[in-house]
C-alpha cells in the first residue's frame, strides 16, 4: 500500500494543490490512523483523491490571484491547503453529528460522472504542460497558469514546438510503462492472484530517480522534486486553521470546502458499501459489517480536522485503494495503523532519497488516476443513450463543458444547482391517484393511470390513493391536482371524452381517500388536508377515509386535533378498506 500511494500523494501535493510534496504524505500519516479508530469499516483506507485535492488547489491558485499568496510562497499555500482541509473536516463532522448520513444521495449519477469526468479532463490538460517540459514558459504567458483547460490546449498546440524532449521522453515513457503494467494486472490477476503485489509505479518512480542521478538528466533541464521538507522546518507542523488571521481563506473557501466534503463522503460511502454490505460472509471470509452512514461522518470529519491542522491535503476513503488493501490481505484497521507507521518513517527518514525523482514522473502517475477517471464515462453515456435520458445526458454534458470552457466553479454551480432543482421538484410533485374498480371484482382496485382501460370508475364516487407522507413539501399543488383529477381524470391533459368507461363527468357526491401511505404527516399538510376536507364537506360532497393509521400513531392524533375526523361526520367515516369505504358511500346515497 505505501509503495503504490506514497509517490501519488506528493504528485497530488505537487501538480494538483499547487503546496509543498510533504503535505500530501501528511494526509497518510493522520487521516488512516484517526479513521482507524473511528470508523465502521476495518478494510477502507482514507488518503488523498485526485478531485479533491484538484478542488483544493483551486482555492489555492484564486488566492495566489487576489495577491494573498505567492507561486513561491509554500508557507502560505500550506496554511490555505490546512484551511480547505479543515473546514471540509467541520462540514463533514457536523453533518454526522447531525445525522445527515443521507447527504450522499443528493447528488445525481449524471452529475457525479459527468464532473469527474471533467475533473479527469482537467487533470490531463494540466499535467501536459509539466509532461512537456512548458512550466517556466506558461508562468511567463499571461493567463495560462491559471486559465481554463481551453487556455491551456491552446497554449500547448501554440507551444509544441518548444518542447522539452527529454522530459517528454521520460513523462510519457513513465505513463505508458504504468498504463501497460495495469492492463497486464487485470488480465493475470484472476489466474496469477499475486500479481497484485508488484508495485509498478513504485518501481517506475526508483529507477526514474536512479537514472536521473546517474546520467545526471537534472543537468541537461529535466526538473527534480529536489528537497522535500516542512516550510517550517518541522517534521510535522502544527497550525491550527481555524484563527481570525485566516477568516478571509475562509470566505473564499467555504463552497469548494462544503464540495470537497460531500464528494469525499460519497467516494467514501461507495467504499464502505462494496467493502462492508451485504449478508453473509465474503469471499475473504470476512462477516459483514454493518455500516453507520453517521459514523463514517464523525470518523472522516475527525479525521480532516486533525489532518487540517498539520496543513494536509483533504483525505476519503478511496474505492480502488481500498480494494487494493483488500486484495493484499488488508481484514482489519491495523493495515491503515500500519500505513501511518510507515509515512512517518519515510518522513523521518527516507525523504532525501526522493531528491532526485523527476516531476515529469509524478504528473505521469497523475495523469494515469486521470485516464481512469475518464475511462468510464463512455460506458454510461451509451447506458443513457440506449434509453434515451436526455435529460441525465444534457446534465453530463452541460457539467463537462462548462468545466472545460469556462471553469471548475461554474461546472460545480451548475451541478450542484441542477441536482437541488431536480430533487426539489421530485419532491414537490404530488403522487395521489384516482383509483378505479377491476372490472368482475368487487374487492380489487387499480391506478387508473396505469391502467385506464383496465379500470371502471364507481358512479358518483372519487377514490383518491395518497401513496406518500404529507408535508410541506409536496402539499404545495395538492389542491390544484385533486381538482384536476376530478375534472379531467387521470392527468392534466385527459380530456372527459378519454376517460375510462363508467366515469361520471359530473362533480362527485362522494370522496374516499386511501391514506394507507400518508406514515407521516407535518402541520402544513395537515392544515392543506383539512382545507381540502372543508371545501368538500361545504359543496354536500361526503368523505371517507379508508385503510388509516393506528389510533396511538402521530398521523391519527393530528386527524383528531385539527378537526377533520369531527367535520367528516366522525369515527364511522374512517374505515378498514375501500370497499368498506364503497359500501357506507353506497348506504348514504340520495335516491
Amino acid at each position: 500500500m505505501a509503495s503504490f500511494y506514497l509517490p501519488m500523494s506528493l504528485s497530488y501535493a505537487e501538480n494538483l494543490g499547487h503546496i509543498p510534496p510533504i503535505n500530501g504524505l501528511y494526509s497518510f500519516v493522520f487521516n488512516p490512523f484517526i479513521y482507524a479508530l473511528l470508523g465502521s469499516c476495518p478494510q477502507m483506507v482514507v488518503g488523498p483523491e485526485a478531485a479533491g485535492s484538484l478542488l483544493l488547489g483551486t482555492v489555492v491558485k484564486t488566492s495566489i490571484e487576489g495577491g494573498r499568496s505567492g507561486d513561491e510562497d509554500d508557507a502560505m499555500n500550506a496554511r490555505i491547503a490546512g484551511v480547505v482541509t479543515g473546514m471540509a473536516g467541520a462540514v463533514i463532522f457536523i453533518a454526522g453529528l447531525t445525522r445527515l448520513g443521507f447527504l450522499d444521495s443528493v447528488l445525481s449519477r449524471p452529475f457525479l460522472r459527468g464532473f469527474i469526468s471533467a475533473i479527469g479532463f482537467v487533470i490531463l490538460v494540466d499535467q501536459l504542460i509539466p509532461e512537456m517540459g512548458l512550466v517556466h514558459l506558461a508562468k511567463h504567458v499571461g493567463g495560462v497558469s491559471h486559465g481554463s483547460s481551453l487556455d491551456k490546449i491552446i497554449f500547448l498546440v501554440e507551444n509544441v514546438r518548444h518542447t522539452h524532449r527529454l522530459t517528454c521522453a521520460v513523462a510519457f515513457g513513465s505513463f505508458f510503462v504504468i498504463i501497460v503494467c495495469r492492463g497486464l494486472k487485470r488480465r493475470l490477476q484472476p489466474r496469477f492472484p499475486s500479481v497484485a503485489y508488484v508495485p509498478d509505479r513504485f518501481i517506475v518512480v526508483v529507477l526514474s530517480a536512479v537514472f536521473t542521478w546517474k546520467f545526471s538528466w537534472h543537468e541537461k533541464g529535466l526538473e527534480i522534486l529536489g528537497d522535500v521538507s516542512s516550510s517550517t522546518g518541522s517534521p510535522f507542523p502544527f497550525r491550527f486553521p481555524f484563527i481570525p488571521t485566516h477568516m478571509q481563506h475562509v470566505r473564499s473557501a467555504m463552497s469548494t470546502s462544503f464540495l470537497i466534503a460531500l464528494l469525499g463522503f460519497f467516494e467514501s460511502s461507495v467504499a464502505a458499501k462494496s467493502l462492508g454490505g451485504g449478508e453473509g460472509k465474503h469471499e475473504d471470509g470476512l462477516q459483514a459489517i454493518s455500516l453507520s452512514a453517521n459514523r463514517e461522518l464523525v470518523a472522516l470529519g475527525v479525521a480532516n480536522v486533525i489532518g487540517g491542522c498539520f496543513m494536509a491535503l483533504p483525505a476519503f476513503g478511496g474505492y480502488g485503494r481500498s480494494k487494493v488493501n483488500a486484495s493484499t490481505g488488508g481484514k482489519t484497521p491495523m493495515s491503515s495503523v500500519l500505513l501511518s507507521i510507515i509515512t512517518i518513517i519515510c518522513i523521518l527518514f527516507i525523504l532525501p532519497y526522493f531528491y532526485y525523482v523527476p516531476k515529469s514522473v509524478l504528473s505521469s502517475m497523475i495523469s494515469v488516476v486521470a485516464y481512469s477517471l475518464v475511462e468510464e464515462a463512455p460506458h454510461d453515456i451509451s447506458f443513457f443513450l440506449r434509453l434515451r435520458a436526455i435529460p441525465e445526458l444534457f446534465l453530463m454534458s452541460l457539467i463537462f463543458l462548462a468545466t472545460i470552457f469556462y471553469s471548475l466553479s461554474l461546472g460545480i454551480a451548475l451541478g450542484i444547482g441542477l441536482s437541488l432543482l431536480s430533487v426539489i421538484r421530485h419532491a414537490t410533485k404530488p403522487r395521489i391517484q384516482i383509483l378505479g374498480k377491476v372490472p368482475g371484482t368487487s374487492t380489487e382496485f387499480d391506478n387508473a393511470e396505469t391502467a385506464p382501460g383496465n379500470v371502471e370508475f364507481v358512479d358518483g364516487c372519487l377514490i383518491v390513493k395518497i401513496p406518500e407522507p404529507l408535508t410541506f413539501v409536496n402539499t404545495g399543488d395538492l389542491k390544484g391536482r385533486l381538482t384536476r383529477l376530478e375534472l379531467y381524470g387521470t392527468t392534466a391533459a385527459a380530456r372527459p371524452g378519454r376517460l375510462p368507461r363508467g366515469r361520471d363527468q359530473s362533480h362527485p357526491r362522494n370522496v374516499i381517500f386511501d391514506i394507507h401511505g400518508v406514515t407521516a404527516l407535518d402541520g402544513s399538510g395537515t392544515q392543506v388536508l383539512k382545507e381540502i376536507v372543508d371545501g368538500y364537506v361545504g359543496r354536500g360532497v361526503r368523505v371517507f377515509f379508508c385503510r388509516c393509521p393506528r389510533e396511538e400513531s402521530v398521523v391519527w392524533g393530528l386527524f383528531v386535533k385539527s378537526g377533520i375526523v369531527d367535520v367528516c361526520g366522525g369515527r364511522g367515516h374512517f374505515l378498514r378498506s375501500v370497499e368498506e369505504a364503497l359500501r357506507a358511500a353506497e348506504g348514504g346515497r340520495e335516491v
